[in-house]
């Protein structure tokens, strides 16, 4: 599975570079007002020296809220980047997914045309996800406040903190599984693409992808789970050791080492999420949804007999009369040749 879903990516490049790239042009995009606004306020002030020099976050932290205090629409403004990420999002993800199914290359106009016709699927499928994750993760968050808030009234340092990891670990561990159910009925829905109804129009009902979904979910478990769960590691370990090494080099003047340095992390983060839908296809494509007979999808009432359709080539020999003599009654012979004779 792990190795399956690796070709796919590999042999589909397009897909994680199209993504890093508009990832990318988003974050630059809505990073210019901001460096413009910090510019305003720290190119001719003595404070810029403890960013340059060591990143002092508190000299940055107090920059952000003299600016949020001045112009309080400039943290609606810089927001504007989640929505314009997330409409990349649905349209580059599905098509990127139908790439991984099909032999269809990664180019950008063949993700963009599919994705597009997949978009409110999508959509669908993100709405179901927040109202899920919300009414499966609410609770538990909320119990896991209520215990660590009853263990600091009681406890302090290292026996605290051992007692509300178990809690933590739960919390996400079954965040894990929400997000591997709904990737699995992502890539179901652009797999139900391939079948027609009885109108001849291609499946694009999101709600039959649900139970199939969630019993490939439950019968793969160990190697699914521990699959996403792997990769979600290994990206992460990737990004704080990228971290990790932009801090120790922040004191040094060289941005531009600091900078591949982070993307390098980001790119590795985003090749680890779209190795997990690689590995996600695959394990659909072992287990595909079962096809649905047509004639299920009308009602029985409403079917009407086929007609009979006669033979294209009708009996080139007449028909053996029933009767040994012709009927006199129906048959006159023309006996007036053999009167005038």
């Amino acid at each position: 599975m792990l190795m399956g879903g690796l070709r796919l990516v590999i042999s589909r490049p397009g897909a994680v570079l199209w993504t890093y790239a508009f990832n990318l042009g988003v974050g630059v995009l809505f990073s210019l007002r901001l460096h413009a606004q910090l510019g305003d306020l720290l190119n001719h002030s003595m404070a810029s020296e403890r960013l340059n020099s060591a990143f002092d976050l508190g000299t940055l932290a107090s920059a952000l809220l003299r600016m949020q205090h001045n112009a309080p629409a400039t943290g609606v403004s810089n927001l504007l980047g989640v929505p314009v990420y997330w409409l990349f999002y649905l349209v580059l993800v599905p098509g990127s997914l139908f790439c991984y199914q099909t032999a269809a290359p990664s180019h950008l106009a063949i993700m963009t045309s599919l994705g597009l016709q997949f978009f409110w699927r999508f959509v669908r499928i993100t709405c179901l996800t927040m109202l899920v994750s919300a009414v499966v993760l609410g609770p538990l968050i909320l119990l896991q406040f209520f215990w660590a808030d009853h263990v600091s009234q009681s406890l302090m340092g290292v026996m605290a903190l051992l007692l509300q990891l178990p809690g933590v670990a739960v919390i996400l561990l079954v965040a894990a599984m929400l997000r591997l159910y709904f990737d699995l009925v992502e890539v179901y829905t652009v797999h139900l693409n391939d079948q027609f109804r009885a109108s001849g129009k291609p499946d694009r009902r999101v709600r039959r992808t649900l139970l199939p979904a969630l019993r490939v979910m439950v019968r793969e478990l160990p190697r699914a789970l521990g699959s996403f769960l792997f990769l979600a590691v290994l990206g992460f370990a990737v990004v704080l050791t990228a971290l990790r090494t932009v801090a120790h080099l922040i004191a040094q003047d060289n941005i531009v080492l600091i900078y591949l340095v982070a993307q390098i992390g980001f790119f590795a983060m985003l090749f680890t999420r779209f190795w997990q839908r690689g590995a996600e296809t695959i394990l659909a494509l072992d287990n595909p949804i079962p096809l649905e007979k047509t004639m299920l999808d009308t009602d029985p009432e409403d079917q009407q007999p086929l007609p009979q359709v006669p033979d294209a080539q009708s009996d080139p020999e007449p028909a053996p009369p029933s009767l040994e003599e012709p009927d006199p009654a129906v048959f006159h012979p023309d006996t007036s040749a053999h009167r005038k004779g």
